[in-house]
């Protein structure tokens, strides 16, 4: 619990009426900030990818295929992006038609289909970094590499707690 948690607490005032008093505290601002930067960033890419016929979805998909291990099945890309299957059926066909992504049967398993790029594929995700590599680069801008790790750190420790589900924290009976 950090300090302005608990002058809040002391002052016998949740979080919520803070706010409905116009007031903030430093967890709600990192809440609405986290929020809002992912949003932002996504539009923003989007943006930039809308001349090209591309989003940042379809970037997000096609990277996560070639980024892979392993050739992926449909399942591994859906839980790597935290995104539903029918979702992640509806992006994989629509990179299908668009001659971006073949499926392939898994060996063993008539069920489960891999996911490999195709060359076209390959292609148009090159494009899409030639577009969005420099928005990046223009995003962490200034910072030092320790702070880059420093923050890319924090994200990764927060992905981690929410795909955890958030546990409690031993002696936290909340």
């Amino acid at each position: 619990m950090n300090e302005a948690t608990k002058l809040a607490e002391v002052a016998g005032r949740s979080n919520f009426e803070i706010y409905r008093a116009k007031g903030t505290t430093p967890e709600i601002r990192l809440g609405v900030f986290l929020v809002l930067a992912g949003r932002r960033w996504r539009a923003l890419i989007d943006e930039h990818l809308r001349p090209v016929g591309q989003s940042a979805a379809r970037m997000e998909a096609l990277a996560a295929i070639m980024n892979s291990p392993s050739v992926p099945s449909q399942i591994d890309i859906a839980k790597r992006l935290r995104i539903e299957g029918p979702t992640m059926t509806r992006m994989i066909d629509s990179l299908t038609a668009d001659g971006l992504v073949e499926r392939r049967p898994a060996p063993g398993d008539r069920r489960t289909k891999l996911l490999v790029l195709t060359a076209k594929g390959e292609a148009v995700l090159e494009q899409i970094f030639t577009i969005v590599d420099p928005l990046r680069d223009r995003l962490i801008a200034g910072l030092t590499p320790e702070q880059v790790d420093g923050v890319t750190q924090f994200f990764a420790d927060i992905i981690g707690k929410l795909d955890r589900g958030l546990p409690e924290e031993a002696g936290d009976g909340a």
